[in-house]
Parts: C-alpha cells; structure tokens; sequence
C-alpha cells in the first residue's frame, strides 16, 4: 500500500520517474490508484479550506 500512495503522491506532485510510472502501469491495479489518488485529493482540499479558514479569522 505504500508503494502506491508512494506513486501517488509523486504524480500527483509530477515527480514521478518514468521507469516507476511504467511500472506501475504494468503491475498495478488501476482501482487502487484511482482510490488512492482521490482519497489524496480530497484530504488536500481538506487541508486547503482549513488553512484558509484558520486564516479567515
């Protein structure tokens, strides 16, 4: 599991190596990603609207 929020993370920043990315293409399951990758989204919104807020005030 940590590989892939490992993957994730770093193409969710646009890091990701090419040699790992096409690993992961070829290994890994495309619903995992997706989960991962939305999970990750949301709890970045999340952190986003509550820096803003705590800075609203």
């Amino acid at each position: 599991m940590w590989s892939v929020i490992k993957s994730v993370l770093a193409a969710f920043f646009g890091v990701q190596k090419e040699r790992q990315r096409r690993t992961d293409f070829e290994t890994g399951r495309p619903v995992v990603f997706i989960a991962v990758g939305i999970v990750m989204t949301l709890v970045l919104v999340g952190l986003v609207a509550l820096v803003a807020n705590l800075a609203a005030r």
